[in-house]
């Protein structure tokens, strides 16, 4: 793998930067925009990340208009709001019908409204202007883009126009499908749009990963996706890469890194792959953005971590057994540790003679942490892509008896979306949850606040969830009045000491709220704080984090508690030490 170069980087007009939060698109596709500018060319950076701090990045107030940049001549910079054109998109579809349906009935389309597709759909909609549209890109030399569409948002606009007919029979049915139905009036530039992106001379898409598995898996999905639908023009940059070691923890990191990079998913090695160094700092000001490709200046400032005092995992642990809470969350992005945390509190809690059952949808998280027969503990692992499989198979075969090929082919794209899938994963949870009058339930990878807002809507309209006629089992039916009582049920949110991370948490936290589900206490994971690694590199880093445990720490009131970094295997022995 070569370290990266900014001359690596094929200059098509359009350059696209997407993956998982976290993982450093933004800091990327800055430090390429900038480099281009200071290059001579005229450049236009464009983000649609509702956790953009492009702001703070440039110290310039942004909007959707191009600013341009004090500092760099030549770079423009448009910060556009994914939220709100999604609110408005929402709007657009609903407002027609409002006074006409009765309340329940807007009540169910605008949770259909409300999730991830419609945000993306929204997002791609204000993309299509600088894609489609000449006379906004003519001056431009290159458009970059930080956070691109999804190979399944792409395909969904893909499809034939006979969508138009489907969607006007099926208003308040479905979960992505309802997107498009503030489609119509921009179908003719979506197939400009689409078109651009798939020729390689105009577009390049740079797959962003951390050394860490789980954004690579996410890096090879997306690659895939994308190849699907002809976008081939692709490489991936792995960010964060530690290139040196001096003492026992910088050694620990530089070789799980380099483990989980001599593992790359098979299908990546078949496009270029570059690296790029692990940086102490975050982004944010000129001379850090034009410093990232080149070095890292670590301040002396940087030597010195402020002291951060906070619970513990086992002060969480006693805060569960306390207020006897039956069932346990632990949710976040993918990629912030939520199966070591549940894992962790499971072994906790039998260990101290109370019966626990971890549910997860996570194979390598069982199998590799519980080799355990503790007679208080009960495993169980629900197979998603079976859960997926067989929902996929009932929704489509109801949709056969009604419906002609062209829209049973929205059907099928519409039964990829992550809606689906958390719906689908969310009835085997259900069931699940059922165990929590004899055991303290604990579930690891959680439905979202959209995807139980939207089963509860669907219920109330007497329809079955997501597209189907028939009866919605009766663990669903009360699995959200559970939630929603906290005497009942925990939520722990994980996330990481880091912008993006945070931001995303803080909107998860928000989306629950909307499901009236309550939050209490957050973990940060993987930390650097009170390690006490003298390699400048990550005490400098420990200070950058301390800045956002510190927000958190605000935010919760205190209910955060930290876990630190280890660069040894997650086994039942490291976890019961996070906990006594």
């Amino acid at each position: 793998m070569r370290q990266f170069n900014i001359n690596d980087l094929k200059r098509t007009k359009y350059i696209f930067f997407t993956g998982k939060g976290g993982v450093g698109k933004t800091s990327i596709a800055c430090s390429s925009a900038v480099t281009f500018a200071d290059m001579g060319y005229k450049v236009l950076l464009v983000s649609t990340d509702p956790a953009s701090n492009l702001q703070d990045v440039f110290d310039t107030e942004l909007s959707s208009q191009a600013t341009p940049i004090k500092g760099v001549d030549n770079l423009f910079v448009s910060n556009l709001d994914p939220i709100k054109a999604a609110e408005e998109y929402k709007e657009k579809v609903v407002g027609p019908f409002r006074g006409k349906l009765p309340d329940v009935a807007i009540q169910n389309m605008e949770e259909q409204l409300a999730g991830s597709c419609t945000v993306e759909i929204a997002a791609f909609n204000e993309f299509t202007s600088f894609l489609a549209d000449d006379s906004k890109s003519k001056d431009i030399d290159y458009i970059v883009f930080d956070t691109a569409p999804t190979g399944h948002t792409l395909r969904l606009l893909q499809l034939p126009t006979a969508w138009d007919a489907f969607i006007s029979e099926s208003t308040h049915g479905n979960s992505c499908l309802g997107q498009l139905s503030g489609f119509e009036d921009q179908k003719d530039n979506y197939k400009i749009a689409l078109r651009n992106l798939a020729d390689e001379s105009l577009t390049t898409m740079v797959l962003v990963a951390r050394p860490e598995m789980p954004t690579l898996v996410e890096a090879d999905r997306a690659s895939k996706e994308l190849a699907e639908i002809g976008i081939i023009n692709q490489i991936l940059l792995v960010n964060g890469v530690m290139e040196d070691h001096d003492d026992e923890l910088s050694k620990g990191l530089y070789n799980n890194q380099q483990q989980v990079i001599n593992n790359i998913p098979r299908h990546l090695k078949n496009i270029e792959v570059y690296q790029l160094p692990l940086r102490s700092y975050n982004i944010t000001g000129l001379e850090a953005v034009r410093n990232f490709f080149v070095s890292d200046t670590i301040s002396e400032s940087s030597q010195v971590v402020e002291n951060i005092d906070l619970p513990s995992l086992k002060d969480l642990v006693e805060d569960i057994i306390s207020n006897n809470k039956r069932i346990v969350f632990t949710m976040g992005k993918g990629g912030v540790g939520k199966s070591s945390i549940a894992n962790a509190l499971a072994l906790a809690l039998s260990n101290r003679n109370i019966p626990t059952h971890l549910a997860s949808t996570d194979p390598a998280a069982v199998s590799s942490t519980f080799v355990s027969d503790h007679q208080l503990l009960e495993v169980s692992y629900i197979d998603e892509k079976n859960e997926l499989e067989n929902y996929q198979n009932e929704v489509l075969a109801k949709a056969r008896e009604t419906m002609d090929e062209d829209q049973l082919s929205y059907i099928e794209e519409d039964l990829r979306s992550p809606c689906t899938q958390e719906i689908a994963v969310f009835q085997a949870f259900a069931k699940i949850v059922e165990k929590s009058e004899n055991q303290v339930v604990i579930i690891d990878t959680a439905p979202t606040g959209h995807t139980l807002l939207l089963i509860d809507s669907t219920m109330s309209y007497h329809k079955e969830v997501s597209r189907t006629q028939g009866n919605v089992p009766k663990s669903v039916q009360e699995l959200l009045p559970k939630l929603r009582d906290p005497k009942l049920t925990e939520v722990i949110i994980i996330a990481l000491a880091q912008t993006t991370p945070v931001f995303e948490a803080m909107r998860l936290q928000q989306d629950l709220k909307r499901a009236e589900i309550a939050v209490r206490w957050w973990v940060i994971n993987n930390t650097f704080v009170h390690t006490s690694s003298e390699n400048a590199l990550l005490k400098a880093k420990a200070q950058t984090e301390s800045e956002w445990i510190s927000k958190v720490n605000q935010h919760t009131q205190g209910k955060v508690v930290l876990v630190d970094y280890t660069d040894k295997e997650i086994t039942n022995e490291v976890l019961l030490e996070w906990t006594n």
